[in-house]
Formats: C-alpha cells, sequence, structure tokens
C-alpha cells in the first residue's frame, strides 16, 4: 500500500504466463494493434501514435525528452517534487537550457505563473508532471496545451504515477505527448511504458528520424533534423516499429506486452469513470481515517491525487519502526519519502487492484495498532469507523 508498484491484478500475472511470439507472427502485431486501440481512451485521446516502449515509467520519460529536444532547446519545467527534478535531470544530460517554474513540496504551480514563465522563457518545449508521488499533488493542467500552442512552443506530461486511476485528458489538455507505467493505477508490473504522440509531436520526431544503416528500408528518408542522442530510446524508429512498416528497431517485450494490453482491458472493462470514482472513494477514505486517528495530512486537499496520500510522521514516533511492524505484523508495506520530506511524512497508496475498501480499512486498522504499540496516543476505533463513511 505504497506509492508503487502495487500488486498487480491476478489476471494480468495470469496474461504474462502465455508462450512467446515471433515479432512479425501475425497474432503478435495484432497484439500489438490492439493495445495501440486499447490505450487510446485511457489516456483521452484519438492520437494515432499510442503504443508501448518497452523498458519501466522513466523508459518512456527519457525516449520523449531525448526525441523532442536537442542540445541548445529551450525547455521549461513546471517543477513541485522530486519528479520534477528528474525531468531537469535527463533534461541536463540531453544538453537543453533549463528554466524552471516552481511551487513548494506540497503545493501545485498557478497556471496563471506557468503562462507568464512561458512568455518571459519562449521554450521550445514544456515538460510537466502530473501527479508527483514525492508530495502527492496533481498539477490541473485544463489550458496547458493552449498556453503552449500559442508560444510555439510543444508539451510532455509525465502520467506515470495517475494514469488508470485519474482521469487522463491529453486532447482536452491539448499536450502533446503523455507517458505513463503499469506498476500504479493500471495493475501491472513495471516494465512498459504507455505513450501517446501528438501529430505535430510526431512531425517534429520524424524530422530528426536517421534510421540505422542495418535496418533502412525503401521509401523511408531520413529526416534534415539534427539525429537523436539514443539509439534505443528514438521514439522516430520506434514509431515505425510500431507502424505498417514494422521496422525491426528491438525486439519487443512480449510477456510485458501482454501484461499492459491485460491492464487495458481490465480499466476498459471496469468503466473509466467508475474507475476513476473507485480512486477517489479510496482516496477520500485513507484521507478520513487518517484524520480520525489524529493525523495530520500532508499538502493541500484542492490538488491531492486521489491514489497516494501523504501523512506527517507524528512527533516522538519513529517512522522507520512503524514501517517494518507493518511489513511484519501484517505484511502490509507503506511509503516512506524523498528530500526534504525525509523521515517527516508516510506516503500510502491505493492504486489499481489495491484501490479497495477493505484493503484501505485493513491498512488504516494496522497503522492504528501500531501506533498504538509505540505508544502514541489516538481514539481505538475511529479510523476504520471514519474511513467507511467517507467511503459511501
Amino acid at each position: 500500500m505504497g506509492p508503487g508498484p502495487v500488486n498487480a491484478h491476478p489476471r494480468v500475472l495470469r496474461a504474462m504466463s502465455a508462450d512467446l511470439l515471433g515479432q512479425f507472427d501475425p497474432e503478435m502485431t495484432g497484439y500489438m494493434n490492439q493495445v495501440m486501440a486499447l490505450y487510446r481512451p485511457i489516456f483521452g485521446t484519438a492520437n494515432r501514435w499510442t503504443m508501448l516502449i518497452d523498458g519501466t515509467a522513466r523508459a518512456a520519460i527519457e525516449a520523449s525528452l531525448v526525441s523532442l529536444v536537442a542540445p541548445g532547446d529551450r525547455v521549461l519545467v513546471v517543477n513541485f517534487g522530486r519528479f520534477g527534478l528528474l525531468l531537469t535531470e535527463i533534461l541536463s544530460r540531453i544538453g537543453a537550457v533549463i528554466e524552471t517554474v516552481d511551487a513548494p513540496w506540497g503545493e501545485t504551480v498557478p497556471m496563471e505563473a506557468i503562462a507568464a514563465a512561458i512568455e518571459r522563457t519562449a521554450p521550445k518545449l514544456v515538460a510537466c508532471v502530473h501527479g508527483d508521488t514525492s508530495t502527492t499533488m496533481a498539477q490541473p493542467l485544463d489550458g496547458l496545451g493552449d498556453l503552449c500552442r500559442a508560444a510555439g512552443a510543444l508539451s510532455y506530461v509525465d502520467a506515470t504515477a495517475t494514469i488508470g486511476g485519474m482521469e487522463i485528458a491529453a486532447d482536452r489538455w491539448g499536450v502533446d505527448i503523455v507517458t505513463g507505467g503499469l506498476q500504479k493505477c493500471l495493475g501491472g508490473p513495471s516494465g512498459s511504458a504507455p505513450i501517446t504522440i501528438s501529430d505535430a509531436a510526431a512531425e517534429h520526431i520524424f524530422a530528426r528520424r536517421h534510421t540505422e544503416a542495418g535496418i533502412r528500408m525503401a521509401g523511408l528518408e531520413d529526416g534534415a533534423g539534427p539525429r537523436i542522442g539514443s539509439n534505443y530510446f528514438d521514439l522516430a524508429m520506434i514509431m515505425d516499429y510500431w507502424s505498417e512498416k514494422r521496422l525491426n528497431h528491438h525486439t519487443e517485450a512480449t510477456s510485458m506486452l501482454y501484461a499492459a494490453r491485460e491492464c487495458a482491458r481490465i480499466v476498459l472493462g471496469e468503466g473509466l469513470d467508475a474507475r476513476y470514482a473507485r480512486h477517489a472513494a479510496a482516496g477520500r477514505a485513507m484521507t478520513a481515517g487518517l484524520r480520525a486517528m489524529g493525523l495530520t495530512v500532508f499538502g493541500a486537499d484542492a490538488t491531492r491525487m486521489t491514489n497516494v496520500t501523504g501523512v506527517h510522521i507524528p512527533h516522538g514516533v519513529d517512522g522507520e519502526a512503524i514501517r517494518r511492524m507493518m511489513r511484519e505484523a501484517f505484511e502490509i508495506e507503506i511509503g516512506t519519502a524523498f528530500g526534504p520530506l525525509a523521515g517527516q511524512i508516510w506516503r500510502i497508496g491505493a492504486m489499481g487492484y489495491n484501490a479497495m475498501r477493505h484493503k484501505v480499512l485493513l491498512t488504516l486498522g494496522a497503522l492504528e495498532a501500531c501506533l498504538l504499540r509505540e505508544g502514541f496516543a489516538l481514539p481505538p476505533g475511529k479510523a476504520v469507523a471514519a474511513a467507511m463513511e467517507a467511503w459511501g
């Protein structure tokens, strides 16, 4: 019950046990086409280029940035936590000129501040995290795409921690690339990263296409732009692999493709609205239970992620001792924190297969028992009752 990875859905684990297929077997390429179709509604898009990047969620982040940004390009990063800092880390390795618009950990960046930063810096790309699990905050994104287009900039959003649990609205937001991961709200294992790419971003990326000599094919022309600085993360070649060209860029991670396909089937089978409502109920119940225990929830209610809740470790309580006791006595894992919040808060997730009422109630009951055993005074029994009420 931490901020991810979480328990994978049993259907996903079963799907991964299916036998492997050849990379150009019609059944395999059929599954690739199915995955593209299945993830479009999950991303809230009609984008043709909706597919998978082989690797953990960070693989899709890096593929997006290295394929969009050339050395010397100016990029504005919307930064409000550890994963905004990760974007600057990757961009610095690419050689981008990095500008930031920042908010303290526990807050998000107002859209008017982003607008002012875009006007001040004139970036070629604006990069942002949707839900930053390090702070448990979700950045509002309506209007971001309009600001970027008006300034002639492309946009990138990392939705690793929210896809499948909070609404992702790539087309309504007007953003160009959104990436995710399986290991959180989608209820799968880490190792495959869904991505959606707008036509505008695809045109920019294909202008940098430089196909490796060993797989070059007739009718595939290189672009005039600078070559993308990674072979594995070259989105131009990866898109050609997922297209009808079936350019053999790399060997698709077959079992992870099965997993990603089954994750999407489960999400759409439940229904997006019902799934988002379930995650919202889980987050609401978790927050109510923690407060009923006398604990202080971290950050602003208005912008908190529904699927991860930060809570201050009470004064005088050994946070790691509590986490260890929960793991050993109840077999429940909750998360620690990073950076300025290390040792200050726990992060408790309720994502995907774990965003269930009984799992929230068991977690709260276990935390109450562990705190009582450590001598922390709290009203026994109040947390679970408050969570049951809030769920409804």
